[in-house]
């Protein structure tokens, strides 16, 4: 006869924890599932401290193993930039009705910060048109520059600020999933949109005019083109058109011949240095040329104090701030990922998140506005052969001898010399090619690429981009996924080495297959019909996507050396099959 315990099934309780203990597993849940922090277990204390010094600082984990070697590609490639980031540094701040040393300001403080949180080797930092023409028409609601330039100035300041504050915290709480709210449908949009308006906008500068629209749409920006013809200057339209033949050719040799790429670099800088002695030689402000103006030497006065906190300009400071700031980082993040997948070099979004932020508090406290990756730089820095973020130091270190030494010299600079700049760095963001492919892929994507494009250019730069984005929220759908129904790939192999597998995974002729390890029980995603997603064990590359006519979307995602392939096919069950490369 059995014990009166057989018929009962015995509980494994788990050890009762308090809740101090259970909100801090749950902290951790939330903000650091892929447990950054692992490989730091079982270190000594100083190697641990030194450790999470690397982690949060990344200029101690890439500086311990520098070389004489490697700085001197960087000294090649921060020279290249540099080059580009005077010219650009000076248009892009005329561009937001800023004082032109303004511009360089924010080439010299911002780039040195990034070197030293920044995770991307490839990265080069700098200003940005569509962001200085989207802070110029939203800051110029709350004051225009020609009333009180001094607080318009601040403002800009202050925006940078709250730019910073907003990009660090996402990338502390781990937030940068938000990003990927604004799709490639909807950025290929509002750039092409604002790269058309920026471009009509330039007639000003080419056709030597002293009076403007402050206005930023297509049919404000002609009429005032029209308006005031009695101002047209000839002089100046005729140097305009020399110099945008001579910057286009400079471009299409580079196209032609990539190992000149340097060639397309330097010639921005070659255009301000010849139109320079032409205004100087032949007094071209007096002969319908108009010139920058005098500038000023000395390093970035501090503008902590030049904060505005007060009503009723913060809003305006806040928005600009947050809205630029998201462009911005969208922006900055696909190009540091791009690059770095090129090279097989692993981008952590979270750490560059925390870097831009940084950066832009930091300008912020010293007469800098927004600054970010623009792809242009970034990918001249990386042509050019750049080893780390040093050549954003070299970069940094170049601004700084022209601020001291070199500034008064490019007030001679015809404005028309920065208006052929300005265009010719324009006609590179009108992705004509993506437009045309997302009209053969699909029409819905196709759709919110010219409702971003048309309401940029006709309504203004933000009514546009959120436009596209109310119109792409409808059709956001959300799929949760368990791990285990993750099966082994049956028609791939499971064990290459990380560069075999890629080569595997892009090939044209294999269909698309993907790249994220899932290691928590659920996974959230977000699927459009471009793909945007969201992993919270760690932050993906996307390397390859398609959705065809029938809403069957297949990803590319990569992670380290964990893969995975998704396929979604509508009104069917989603599949995931994932699997592990040796490094």
């Amino acid at each position: 006869m059995g014990s009166p315990d057989d018929g009962k099934h015995k509980v494994n309780l788990s050890k009762y924890r308090n809740f101090g203990a259970v909100f801090r597993q749950k902290l951790k849940e939330t903000f650091f599932p892929d447990d950054p922090f692992r490989h730091f277990r079982g270190l000594p204390p100083h190697h641990k401290a030194f450790a999470f010094l690397k982690y949060f600082v990344p200029i101690f984990e890439w500086g311990s193993k520098y070389t004489f070697s490697d700085f001197r590609l960087d000294l090649l490639a921060g020279i290249t930039i540099a080059s580009m980031a005077i010219p650009q540094g000076i248009s892009y701040a005329r561009l937001a009705s800023l004082p032109p040393i303004v511009g360089l300001y924010s080439c010299f403080v911002p780039p040195l910060i990034y070197a030293v949180f920044g995770s991307s080797k490839n990265l080069a930092v700098g200003t940005v048109a569509a962001g200085s023409l989207l802070l110029q028409s939203m800051i110029q609601q709350a004051v225009r520059p020609d009333e009180d330039l001094k607080l318009y100035l601040h403002l800009f300041f202050t925006a940078a600020f709250f730019t910073g504050v907003f990009q660090t915290a996402l990338g502390i709480f781990r937030l940068g999933f938000l990003v990927d709210f604004l799709s490639r449908s909807t950025i290929t949009g509002f750039m092409g949109g604002t790269a058309i308006l920026i471009i009509l906008q330039q007639l000003k500068g080419m056709l030597g005019l002293k009076h403007f629209t402050t206005n930023t749409d297509i049919v404000s920006v002609l009429h005032s083109v029209f308006q005031y013809r009695a101002d047209w200057r000839w002089q100046s339209f005729v140097m305009g058109l020399c110099f945008l033949s001579f910057l286009l050719s400079t471009r299409h040799l580079k196209n032609k011949v990539p190992r000149l790429f340097w060639v397309s670099a330097i010639s921005p800088l070659v255009v301000v240095i010849i139109g320079g002695l032409v205004a100087f030689l032949t007094h071209g402000e007096k002969h319908g040329i108009p010139i920058v103006g005098p500038l000023n030497k000395g390093l970035n006065p501090i503008s902590i104090g030049d904060l505005v906190f007060s009503s009723p300009h913060l809003k305006y400071a806040v928005n600009a701030g947050l809205i630029s700031g998201l462009i911005a980082l969208a922006e900055g993040i696909a190009v540091g990922r791009s690059l770095g997948l090129l090279k097989n070099e692993h981008v952590d979004g979270n750490k560059e998140m925390i870097a831009f932020g940084l950066m832009n508090i930091g300008g912020s406290f010293t007469s800098c506005y927004l600054t970010t990756a623009p792809f242009s730089k970034s990918a001249v820095n990386f042509h050019a052969g750049c080893k780390t973020a040093m050549s954003n130091v070299v970069q940094a270190i170049i601004i700084m001898l022209v601020l001291l030494f070199l500034a008064p010299l490019f007030k001679y600079t015809p404005l028309v010399a920065l208006a052929a700049i300005i265009i010719v760095a324009m006609i590179g963001l009108i992705e004509f090619e993506e437009m045309h492919r997302l009209f053969k892929v699909d029409k819905f994507d196709f759709c919110v690429c010219m409702v971003a494009l048309f309401g940029v250019s006709f309504l203004s730069m933000l009514k546009g981009i959120m436009l596209s984005v109310r119109f792409y929220d409808p059709i956001i759908i959300f799929f949760t996924f368990s791990s285990e129904s993750i099966r082994a790939s049956a028609d791939l192999p499971t064990r290459q080495t990380s560069a075999e597998l890629r080569r595997t995974l892009l090939s044209p002729s294999l269909p698309l297959r993907g790249a994220h390890r899932l290691r928590n029980s659920e996974i959230f995603v977000v699927l459009s019909f471009y793909t945007s997603n969201k992993f919270p064990a760690f932050p993906p590359r996307i390397l390859r996507s398609s959705v065809d006519r029938h809403r069957r979307a297949e990803f590319v995602m990569a992670s380290g050396d964990d893969f995975a392939y998704h396929e979604s096919r509508a009104g069917s069950q989603e599949t995931w099959t994932s699997f592990h490369v040796d490094p």
